[in-house]
């Protein structure tokens, strides 16, 4: 089974947020290290809000450390495997987009990643990706 990890339960694993890191580490700790994955949407959506904070940044001070969590990010995401927007991918989601599903386009994008892999998404957002047709998603942070 692959798992794949919405940006929601990333930040959860980034920030150590507990009493929720726990739970959901111990959760992960019983699938191996391929099978936890995250997608190149929610690589996208963090890098760009730390190149945000960056960019609005002026104090010499809090620049290095918005480098430094830019730099923590990259670091991050090259000890996880991250899942594509492949052909399929493409396809899933020009095909939940013209349904006109009541869902975000990244949201979207995500969920065609999963289903492209036919994973189980672990989100926050429910109530969104229950939407999309077929889709798996549960809640290991809440």
């Amino acid at each position: 089974m692959v798992l794949i990890l919405d940006t929601d339960h990333l930040t959860v694993i980034q920030r150590r947020t507990e009493p929720s890191y726990s739970r959901l580490r111990d959760k992960l700790a019983k699938f191996g290290p391929t099978a936890v994955q995250t997608t190149i949407i929610s690589f996208e959506e963090q890098v760009r809000g730390w190149l945000a904070v960056v960019s609005r940044t002026r104090k010499q001070t809090a620049q290095i450390a918005a480098y430094e969590h830019l730099q923590a990010l990259l670091g991050f995401f090259s000890e996880i495997p991250v899942a594509g927007f492949t052909e399929a991918a493409a396809v899933e989601f020009h095909s939940l987009a013209s349904s006109r599903l009541r869902v975000g386009s990244m949201d979207l994008k995500i969920a065609a990643i999963v289903l492209s892999c036919d994973a189980l998404l672990l989100s926050g957002n429910i109530k969104d990706f229950q939407r999309v047709p077929s889709s798996r998603v549960e809640d290991w942070i809440h």
